[in-house]
């Protein structure tokens, strides 16, 4: 019942006015007629005679006339049964998100509901939330550390690259991580990326650099890769993360020290007509994908599509039938003759 409520329509609903006279003349029929102005008793008989044939063609012929009538009426109307959807056309932008995950990368400063988190948990998190928001957008992922390492394909499949960006790791001791040599290679990042987006057909091609550290590992240099990046349309969002005083862990660098190179990512930036970010706490790297999410918008369009399967031949053969066998009841059990 509920399908048919939210499916059966009329196209032409104005039709069904014509329902209205007919209900009148349905009253109008079963009313009482006039008194006789004289009484014969002795022609009962002869009423008697026809009364069983008349009583007859009112039971069913009369029935069937009116249900030609209505359901004639209801076939004038259209009656469909329509599907509705929803037709996105989008024209997305393509990105690339080039993903640190050298070891400085293990520092907690930032807050969390009243603790701290490392940096690459509130980068996980805040990309995350970016991929929600950009449904119609291809987004593909890179890791790197030492060297860069495709963690998934430029894709649709947003709920894939989520899963990816999940299982991004920190390489340890037992030599697990998702990139096991040591370093930041932000150049062959950039690179890397790059490569992805140059054989992609989209309007607009940009790539996100989350770093906490400065270059020190690969063969091209970061501005280098910038440069080729702008011949080929692409613009580089650079986000740097994490507080000045953060330090690694003893375990990991016997003289923990912060790498920054905050010139070297504005560079990269503004080379490629696009803008450097710092973010120090997870308030600020929120803010600034929620930034980078209003710079680059994707050209969406949406529409309603209606499809109507047409049921009023149904209705017209219903009527047919009933109006035959109306005119058939009445031909085979006529009115006596007076």
């Amino acid at each position: 019942m509920q399908a048919f409520l939210v499916h059966f329509r009329f196209a032409q609903p104005g039709w069904l006015l014509l329902l209205l006279p007919a209900l009148m003349l349905i009253v109008l029929r079963r009313g009482r007629g006039a008194a006789a102005a004289v009484v014969f008793p002795n022609l009962s008989v002869l009423v008697s005679l026809g009364r069983q044939v008349r009583q007859s063609a009112w039971n069913f012929g009369l029935p069937l006339a009116y249900l030609a009538l209505v359901t004639a009426i209801l076939a004038m109307a259209r009656p469909v049964w329509r599907n509705q959807y929803q037709s996105r056309n989008a024209s997305g932008i393509d990105i690339m998100i080039a993903f640190d995950t050298s070891l400085s990368m293990a520092i907690d400063d930032f807050n969390f509901k009243g603790g701290t988190i490392s940096r690459i948990d509130a980068a996980k998190q805040v990309v995350d939330d970016f991929i929600s928001r950009r449904p119609d957008d291809r987004i593909g992922l890179v890791a790197f550390a030492g060297r860069p390492v495709s963690a998934s394909p430029i894709t649709l499949d947003h709920q894939w690259l989520r899963n990816s960006l999940k299982e991004l790791r920190l390489n340890d001791r037992r030599n697990l991580g998702t990139v096991k040599e040591s370093g930041t290679a932000i150049g062959s990042a950039l690179s890397a990326a790059a490569l992805r987006l140059d054989s992609r057909k989209s309007k607009s091609k940009i790539i996100v650099l989350i770093t906490d550290g400065a270059s020190n590992s690969g063969k091209i240099s970061p501005l280098e890769a910038a440069a080729h990046a702008k011949t080929l349309g692409i613009r580089i969002y650079t986000v740097a993360i994490g507080t000045e005083e953060g330090r690694v862990p003893g375990s990991i660098q016997a003289f923990p020290r912060q790498e920054f190179d905050l010139p070297t990512l504005r560079e990269i930036a503004r080379l490629t007509g696009a803008e450097h970010f710092w973010a120090q706490q997870l308030e600020a790297l929120e803010s600034t994908f929620h930034t980078i999410d209003r710079l680059e918008k994707s050209d969406t369009q949406s529409h309603a599509v209606m499809d109507d399967n047409e049921l009023f031949p149904w209705f017209v053969g219903a009527a047919i039938l009933a109006a035959l066998a109306a005119a058939g009841i009445m031909a085979l059990n006529p009115a006596p003759s007076p």
